[in-house]
């Protein structure tokens, strides 16, 4: 009995040292600070008081209930975007919420979800159809912000998600994170469904060896306003050990920009990723790495990233989020 246990542990062992869970910092754990975990729950909508909401250069006010609706895109830029469809605008009760609702109207999305403007409309279409296939989930399940993502990949109409899609895409990526090396950063505290936000009074923290993704102001960013970017909290020497690895082709990895561009910002190979939220790219990275995101679409990425750790990884993100869009 003894040697049957002893057997099926040597096994076990060897089948996890392939896969890589012994590998450095190579962890099978989700890093807290890459997925976080609104523990009370999708957040209730707050009673509407009355009170008409604004912010800075936009004519537009609106009351609370405006603002929680998921069948509303929040538009407080109303010109600074084409006509939004209505898979955007407004989503279709009761499985499909406002694409713009999550991902904003002007397409900039949040640390929480995906930045979909300037994306190929071709390329957003597969990712939504791999998650309604199974084959793009989330390597921490209780994740609310990709968990919320999955039923409406499976109840939205190909139609529905050409139309988001082409919307999107002929949207430009603006300059929207700051990103910041430093040996501090503010202590966070769960804001809305999946993001951090900096608790009040602020409170300072050593780093670690996390990135700490915050809005550059909470209160905008709470309002929804897609006028309102974000601040990223890297590891000192992140960005030197990042331009590296994006750079270097080892024997079992080729540079990113073989495949992203010389200056990330995409070729016919691989989508734009310069000046996106580092927390969103790490997740990607994890989550391929892991086997959470699978089929033919990031077989070659699975490939790229298997022997990549997550010092290497957290480097990478916090490199290309630092460049220009």
């Amino acid at each position: 009995m003894m040697k049957s246990v002893l057997k099926i542990l040597v096994i076990f062992v060897i089948s996890q040292l392939g896969s890589g869970a012994f590998a450095g910092d190579m962890s099978s754990a989700p890093p807290a600070w890459a997925y976080p975990l609104n523990t009370g729950g999708a957040s209730k909508p707050r009673p509407d008081d009355g009170v008409l909401h604004t912010v800075p250069d936009s004519p537009v006010s609106l009351p609370l209930s405006a603002i929680t609706n998921r069948f509303n895109a929040v538009d407080w830029h109303p010109d600074g975007h084409p006509s939004m469809p209505e898979s955007v605008a407004h989503g279709r009760k009761p499985d499909v919420y406002a694409c713009g609702f999550c991902h904003l109207p002007n397409g900039q999305g949040r640390s929480e979800n995906a930045a979909l403007a300037g994306l190929p409309a071709t390329y957003i279409i597969e990712q939504v159809e791999a998650m309604a296939r199974g084959d793009r989930r989330s390597s921490q399940p209780a994740m609310l912000a990709p968990a919320l993502m999955w039923p409406i990949a499976s109840h939205a109409t190909p139609e529905e998600v050409a139309s988001a899609a082409a919307y999107f895409a002929a949207l430009p990526y603006k300059p929207w994170i700051r990103v910041v090396e430093a040996e501090l950063t503010p202590k966070t505290e769960i804001a809305g469904v999946s993001a951090l936000a900096p608790v009040t009074p602020t409170v300072m923290e050593p780093i670690g060896d996390r990135i700490v993704e915050v809005p550059e102001n909470p209160e905008l960013t709470a309002l929804r306003d897609d006028a309102s970017g974000f601040v990223a909290y890297v590891p000192v020497g992140s960005l030197a050990k990042g331009d590296e690895i994006a750079h270097t082709t080892l024997e079992n990895r080729i540079s990113c920009v073989t495949c992203h561009g010389a200056d990330m910002k995409g070729t016919a190979l691989a989508p734009p990723i310069a000046g996106r939220s580092p927390s969103y790219l790490f997740r990607q990275l994890f989550d391929i790495r892991q086997g959470a995101r699978k089929g033919s679409t990031v077989a070659a990425m699975q490939t790229e990233v298997s022997s990549m750790t997550d010092a290497d990884m957290r480097a990478v993100v916090a490199y290309v989020a630092s460049l220009k869009p």
